[in-house]
C-alpha cells in the first residue's frame, strides 16, 4: 500500500489525502487514501478523487471483505476503452458475476463499476504494475480535465 501511495505522491500536482483521527474527515475514512490532481495542494471542490485505497468495508461496499486483517483495495477511475480491455465488458453493461474477495486481480468495482471504476484487492505480482499505470493515467486525465476547465492546454 505504501508503495502505491508513494508512487502517486511522486506525480506532478498530486495530492494524496490520508485522513487521520482529529481531522475534519469522518471516522469511516480514517486510514484510507484519496488521490487528486491538485497542483495548488488544496483538495479540489466538487471533484471526486481519481483513485482511492480503502482499508475497511463501507456500509454499502462489503463485497471485498476488507474488514479481514491485512486486506485493502485500490480503486481507480478509468476510461471506457481501458475498462473494456481490463474486464471484457463495458462499464454500463456488466453482466458477469465476479468474486470480489479475490486478491491480485483487476475487477470492476463492486459498487462503482458501472461508473468506470476498477479495483484490485491487495495488488501483488500480477497487478501492481497495472495499478501503477492506471493511477498515472487517471492522474493525467484529471490534469487534462483541470486544464480544459481553465481553458489551457496544460495545467
Amino acid at each position: 500500500m505504501e508503495q502505491i501511495i508513494a508512487a502517486v505522491r511522486s506525480l506532478d500536482g498530486a495530492l494524496v489525502l490520508v485522513p487521520e483521527p482529529g481531522g475534519n474527515s469522518p471516522e469511516l475514512a480514517w486510514g484510507d487514501a484519496f488521490f487528486y490532481y491538485a497542483p495548488d495542494g488544496r483538495p479540489p471542490e466538487n471533484t471526486q478523487p481519481y483513485g482511492t485505497i480503502v482499508t475497511k468495508n463501507y456500509p454499502d461496499d462489503t463485497a471485498s471483505d476488507l474488514d479481514l486483517p491485512g486486506r485493502w483495495r485500490v480503486n481507480v477511475h478509468v476510461d471506457r476503452a481501458t475498462f473494456q480491455d481490463l474486464t471484457g465488458e463495458q462499464p454500463n453493461a456488466i453482466t458477469r458475476t465476479r468474486d470480489h474477495t479475490a486478491a491480485d486481480r483487476v475487477l470492476p468495482h463492486p459498487v462503482y463499476g458501472a461508473l468506470g471504476w476498477i479495483c484490485v484487492v491487495n495488488p501483488g505480482e500480477r497487478t501492481t504494475d497495472t495499478v501503477l499505470r492506471l493511477l498515472r493515467d487517471a492522474h493525467e486525465a484529471a490534469r487534462a480535465r483541470v486544464a480544459r476547465r481553465h481553458g489551457r492546454g496544460s495545467a
